[in-house]
């Protein structure tokens, strides 16, 4: 076992200057992640009216599942993505970079033309939101100490969910006051053409340039965020050397993977090519993405038995037995490794599927339901459900820390299945009632988003933890894309109704309930290092 440098340990039991101004930077990184994700589901409806020039919600809940998958599909290759490079050249510099890809991407929707163009533009601002999930995680577990493990994932769910509250907020406030807004933006200068368009249709499109603020905080970043001590430490012992460029070219060949999936749903094809396809494409989009990580791993286990031999017998040459040996188990010593990676895409997988197949969709029912009478429906209806998030996230990651990571799962699973038929099943117009059930399907759909930080980085070793954690969340989000497609599909089937489309999809939970009983507990062990 090789020898710990202090360099490579979490720091002690004190918290100094470094440890807040990490948790900052990620919190802010994760509150406006929440934010992008929340911006689409409240501008969605008109600004496809206006790109598409429909009314028919059978349509805009078909283009807002392609967008919405293709937007999730961008986050699992920005997981593995920014999480090659956050292992390869350090957490501080890649999270800088990720922020300023989502940020400026998701600011150009707001010039877009097409619903094409939207969704294009979503998707590599999504390859940045997924790359900075991946490396805040990384970087705040590691620098903050093993007793605080709980709290920090649970702020972490809560920021992400405190942006998708805020542009809410600003969405409400918005309509309030548009008028004005239309007055200030005529003496700034402003030509009336484009004046008009920028507040028309919601001004959804002043919400989406809103999009590129996050851009600001790569300053932030760049000029005081420390890098991550274990990180420097693994980078010394020359571990992040075997890294290859190369080998990113797998994360493409995955991404056309999962990109086919969502041809083959929106495509009109038979059922049971559509079937055939999505099982090829999620083996392909499978086998890319894991790709970097697993030769990494090869080259990385063949330099340490090599290492070995040198040290145990460094006057004689090992024999062609010894040697075979010593690079068959370096060829499979990856294996633990990709099995833990793929049973957490599983279980991040779950809470996906759910948020995205089912509960992200209720600010377009709400929309439906109200109608012309209470216009800031979705909005309202998304600030309740970032409320109840935001109380689900720490909740979440603290009974984790409390009773145990499996049992805590299986119970999150119980109540966001038993909370999402009560919305969907016995509301029928909007109202108090209506926004009470949000509130609780919020807290417990969302809790998983602090359970998984919390459980996630337990499952690997520094070396290669922001790669196989960004694979494990962000992969979840192809499992999500086809569960967000279905939604889409179910729509049309069922006429439009969402509590009918989204109550078939949240049965995904019940899968959740077996599926954690697989995943090994990790309750009140260290960090691995």
């Amino acid at each position: 076992m090789r020898k710990q440098a202090s360099g490579g340990r979490k720091p002690p039991g004190e918290i100094g200057r470094a440890q807040w101004l990490v948790l900052v930077a990620a919190f802010l990184g994760w509150m406006f992640d929440g934010l992008e994700m929340g911006l689409f589901p409240l501008v969605a409806r008109p600004a496809l009216r206006d790109l598409l020039q429909v009314t028919d919600d059978g349509k805009i809940g078909l283009w807002f599942g392609v967008i919405t998958a293709g937007f999730l599909v961008g986050a699992a290759t920005g997981g593995v993505l920014f999480g090659w490079l956050g292992d390869r050249l350090g957490r501080v510099r890649a999270m800088m970079l990720s922020v300023l890809t989502y940020a400026v991407f998701s600011g150009l929707c707001g010039i877009a033309r097409t619903a094409e163009e939207v969704a294009a533009y979503r998707f590599i601002a999504a390859l940045g939101m997924g790359g900075e999930w991946s490396l805040g995680v990384a970087l705040v577990m590691e620098v903050w100490p093993d007793r605080s493990r709980g709290v920090m994932a649970g702020l972490i769910g809560a920021a992400s969910n405190v942006g998708f509250m805020l542009i809410a907020v600003i969405g409400l406030g918005l309509g309030m006051v548009i008028d004005t807004l239309a007055d200030v933006l005529s003496v700034v200068g402003l030509p009336q053409p484009w004046n008009d368009e920028l507040l028309a249709n919601s001004a959804w499109r002043l919400l989406m340039i809103v999009g590129a603020a996050p851009a600001l905080l790569t300053l932030f970043i760049r000029w005081f965020v420390p890098e991550s001590e274990r990180w420097r430490y693994e980078q010394k012992q020359g571990a992040t050397s075997h890294w290859a460029a190369g080998d990113l070219l797998g994360v493409a060949v995955g991404a056309a993977g999962a990109s086919l999936i969502i041809y083959l749903w929106v495509a009109e094809l038979s059922v049971g090519v559509r079937v055939v396809g999505t099982v090829l494409g999620l083996g392909v989009a499978t086998l890319g993405y894991l790709f970097p990580l697993i030769r990494y791993l090869q080259r990385i286990g063949a330099a340490d038995v090599a290492a070995s031999i040198a040290r145990e017998a460094p006057l004689t040459l090992p024999s062609p037995a010894e040697g075979e040996r010593g690079l068959m188990n370096a060829a499979t010593a990856w294996t633990s490794t990709v099995g833990r990676m793929l049973l957490g895409a599983c279980l991040g997988g779950v809470a996906l599927i759910g948020t995205w197949g089912a509960s992200q969709w209720t600010p377009l029912w709400a929309d439906q339901l109200a109608g012309d009478k209470i216009p800031e429906a979705k909005a309202l209806t998304q600030i309740c459900s970032a409320i109840g998030a935001i109380v689900g996230t720490m909740l979440g990651a603290l009974a984790g820390d409390w009773f145990g990571r499996r049992i805590t799962y299986s119970v999150l699973c119980v109540g966001s299945l038993a909370s999402a038929m009560l919305l969907y099943q016995v509301n029928h117009q909007f109202g108090p009632n209506f926004l009470a059930s949000v509130f609780i399907v919020g807290m417990f759909t969302a809790s998983f988003y602090g359970w998984l930080p919390l459980y996630l980085p337990e499952l690997f070793r520094t070396r290669v933890r922001a790669t196989a954690q960004g694979f494990s969340f962000n992969f979840g989000r192809i499992l999500a894309a086809i569960g967000v497609l279905q939604t889409g599909n179910l729509m049309g089937i069922f006429e439009g109704s969402y509590p009918r489309a989204c109550s078939v999809v949240s049965l995904i939970y019940a899968v959740g309930l077996g599926l954690i009983w697989l995943a090994p507990e990790t309750k009140g062990r260290p960090l691995p290092e």
